[in-house]
C-alpha cells in the first residue's frame, strides 16, 4: 500500500467525521437554546468529566490525543453556546455607547493631563497623539488619573510598558482602582542620555537622577561605572533634569536631550539604554469607553476562581474563536494569598460578533471582569 492509498483511508475517514462533528455542533445549539430558557449555564463540568472519563477508558494508548480532542469539541462547542446566549449586559451596553464614536476622528487637540514637566517622555508621546493639545502637568501618575476622572482634563497620557524593562506597574495598579477607559495607544522610540551641568566630566559623576524606569533601562551602563556611583529614583526623568540643574556639579540624570536643552544641561554620554529597541508604550485615557475607527487591541482586567483551571477555561474560550492574547500579566491581590488579578491584551474588535459573546461569556465565568477599551495602538 502506498502514501495515496493510506490518505484515501483518511479521506474516507474524514468524510464521515465532518457531518458527525457539524450534526453535534446543531445538537449544542439546541442544548444552548434549553440552557437558555431555564437560567442554566454553559459549562456543566460533571458531565464533561464523566464523558472523558469515558473518553480515556476507550482509547487505550491513544487517551492522550483522545483527551485532547475531546477537549478542544469541548470548548468549540461551549464558544457555539456562548454565541447563542449573548444578550444585553452591562458590558454589551457599555461597548455599544462606546461604538458611537466610530464615526468621529480620533480628537487632536483637547485638555491633556500629563505627569512630570515639560521636556518629559510623557510629553512628547502626548504631543504625538494629541498634536494642537493643551497640555496640563501633573507631579504624579494618580493625579494623572483624578484629572481625567474628575472632568478637570479630557484625557490623560501615561507610560505603560517598556520594550526592554517591563511594565509601569503603578500604571496598571490605577487602572484596576480608578475608573477610566483607554482609548489610545502609541509606541515611543526612548533614546537616553547622561546629562550634567556644562565642564562636567563622567568621572566627577557620584550621582544619577531619573525614574526608575529609565535607571532600569540603563542599568548596563549604570554598573559599568562602578560602585561609587549612586542610582537615585525620582518622579519624571525631566524633574530629574530640572534638579540637576540646580545641584552640584557632580549629579548627574537620565534624561532626554530636550529635557537637557530646557535645562542647559549637556550629554556627557548619548544613546546610554540597554537596547536600541528601546520602546515605550504610552496609553491615553478617557473618562468613558470611546472606540474609534480602527480599533484592534482590547485590554481587560479580570479576577476568576482560586482554583486548578480557572486561568485555563479563559484562555480556551479565547483560542476557540481564533482571538490572539498578546499580553498576560498578573499581579498579587493585596490581602489575599497567592491569590492574582489578571490583565489581558487581546489583538481583536468588538465589531465581530464573535468578540462580543465570548467577553460576556469570560463575564458570566468571572468574578469580576473590568473592561477597559478596545482602542488602536499607532
Amino acid at each position: 500500500m502506498d502514501l495515496s492509498d493510506i490518505r484515501k483511508k483518511i479521506d474516507d475517514i474524514d468524510s464521515k467525521l465532518l457531518p458527525l462533528f457539524l450534526e453535534r455542533m446543531n445538537i449544542s445549539a439546541e442544548v444552548a437554546e434549553y440552557k437558555k430558557a431555564n437560567g442554566l449555564p454553559v459549562l456543566n463540568k460533571q458531565r464533561e468529566r464523566d464523558i472523558l472519563k469515558w473518553v480515556r477508558a476507550e482509547s487505550g494508548d491513544m487517551e492522550l490525543y483522545s483527551d485532547r480532542l475531546y477537549n478542544t469539541i469541548f470548548e468549540l462547542s461551549r464558544s457555539y453556546q456562548d454565541s447563542i446566549l449573548a444578550d444585553t449586559s452591562r458590558l454589551s451596553q457599555e461597548i455599544e455607547a462606546g461604538l458611537n464614536y466610530q464615526t468621529a476622528p480620533f480628537p487632536v487637540t483637547g485638555r491633556i493631563a500629563c505627569q512630570g514637566v515639560e521636556g518629559a517622555y510623557g510629553q512628547m508621546a502626548a504631543d504625538k497623539m494629541f498634536p494642537r493639545g493643551d497640555l496640563t502637568f501633573f507631579k504624579t501618575f494618580e493625579s494623572v488619573f483624578d484629572a481625567v476622572s474628575s472632568g478637570l482634563c479630557d484625557f490623560g497620557v501615561l507610560p505603560i510598558e517598556n520594550s526592554s524593562n517591563g511594565s509601569v506597574r503603578a500604571t496598571f495598579d490605577l487602572l484596576r482602582t480608578k475608573n477610566v477607559k483607554i482609548v489610545r495607544s502609541e509606541r515611543l522610540c526612548i533614546r537616553h542620555q547622561l546629562l550634567a551641568k556644562p565642564d562636567t566630566k563622567l568621572a566627577d559623576i557620584t550621582e544619577i537622577h531619573s525614574h526608575e524606569q529609565a535607571l532600569g533601562q540603563c542599568s548596563k551602563f549604570i554598573k559599568s561605572l562602578g560602585s561609587g556611583v549612586k542610582a537615585v529614583p525620582c518622579l519624571n526623568t525631566a524633574m530629574a533634569a530640572e534638579y540637576v540643574a540646580k545641584s552640584d556639579s557632580n549629579i548627574a540624570c537620565i534624561a532626554s536631550s530636550g529635557a537637557g536643552k530646557l535645562n542647559g544641561l549637556v550629554p556627557i554620554a548619548d544613546s546610554i539604554q540597554d537596547s536600541d529597541n528601546n520602546y515605550t508604550r504610552f496609553i491615553c485615557i478617557a473618562r468613558e469607553t470611546q472606540i474609534y475607527a480602527g480599533a484592534d487591541r482590547i485590554s481587560l482586567i479580570l479576577t476568576c476562581e482560586h482554583k486548578p483551571g480557572a486561568l485555563y477555561e479563559i484562555l480556551a474560550k479565547l483560542a476557540a474563536v481564533g482571538i490572539n492574547l498578546i499580553k498576560l500579566e498578573s499581579c498579587p491581590i493585596i490581602g489575599h494569598d497567592f491569590e492574582f488579578i489578571f490583565f489581558f491584551e487581546l489583538q481583536a474588535s468588538v465589531l465581530d460578533e464573535r468578540t462580543i459573546a465570548v467577553l460576556q461569556s469570560i463575564e458570566r465565568s468571572c468574578e469580576s471582569l473590568i473592561f477597559l477599551g478596545n482602542y488602536r495602538e499607532a
